[in-house]
């Protein structure tokens, strides 16, 4: 795919991307495909999963009480259980405000745990990594920040999204459906958004503006950026998901760069 080079006039240092068809197929790549980026919160879709996995075993349900006192795994997962963005202190009732939270899917990934008896790092690796053979991807402290990955793991992430082996497609569909619809909030680097629809984990386009993705990204589009200059977004009217991670903060330049790509990559894959 000739949009993918792109990335090339990217102001970064190190970048590489790669789109993935819904049928598992990578319609193209570029870069460095086998180079550890920090994700950043593009860890987040991943710490969803597993945790998606631990409800598919039973180990926890959605809506059992996790976090502070009147939230549920699903408020967690959906930015909704009223912890403030970096520290466990509690800013707005559970459900009642878009309150996106590193500190929520940290508590997140310690229910886990406990649920389990697993250190949660362990857990994403036999839930999720393992099976994908994701296996230059790591969990490096926080649930919410801290992954390791490659464009070559995250395309087998993408394709497990769109052709679920590891779960039900049910499960996929609810993760990428909106949770507390009609909620405001803030997206990072984006500013207030009215509404500011989330799923569970996933972070769902609709029609926000300003926006990370592009200008002709379905409605249906969910994804996640990360603050460590990475996104992973899924378009399933487009029936494909890409991936760019770079080394290089997330800034003006992303803000610039990234919807005109995108809108390049549907163009082509259209």
């Amino acid at each position: 795919m000739q949009s993918l080079a792109m990335i090339e006039n990217w102001p970064v240092p190190t970048a590489a991307a790669a789109v993935v068809r819904a049928d598992g197929t990578v319609a193209g790549s570029h870069g460095l495909l086998a180079h550890r980026f920090a994700l950043a919160s593009v860890t987040k879709p991943l710490t969803a999963y597993a945790a998606l996995v631990a409800y598919e075993e039973g180990a926890i349900e959605l809506d059992e009480p996790a976090g502070p006192e009147g939230s549920t795994v699903r408020h967690l997962l959906a930015h909704t259980s009223g912890l403030a963005f970096d520290e466990h202190r509690v800013t707005a009732p559970p459900g009642t405000r878009r309150l996106y939270s590193n500190a929520g899917f940290e508590a997140l990934g310690d229910h886990i745990a406990k649920a389990t008896g697993i250190p949660f790092a362990e857990y994403l690796r036999q839930a999720v990594l393992e099976p994908l053979r994701m296996t230059a991807t790591t969990l490096e402290g926080s649930p919410a920040k801290d992954g390791v990955s490659t464009v070559d793991d995250l395309v087998r992430f993408a394709a497990e999204v769109q052709a679920p082996r590891l779960l039900d497609a049910r499960t996929v569909l609810e993760a990428m459906t909106v949770v507390h619809p009609g909620l405001s909030g803030i997206l990072p680097g984006y500013g207030h958004q009215k509404p500011n629809d989330w799923g569970l984990g996933f972070e769902i386009r609709d029609s926000k503006t300003p926006h990370w993705t592009g200008s002709s990204s379905s409605p249906r589009t969910f994804g996640h950026f990360g603050q460590s200059g990475t996104f992973l977004w899924i378009d399933p009217d487009a029936g494909a998901a890409c991936v760019a991670l770079t080394d290089r903060p997330f800034g003006q330049w992303a803000i610039d760069a990234w919807p005109p790509f995108t809108d390049a990559v549907l163009a082509e894959l259209s």
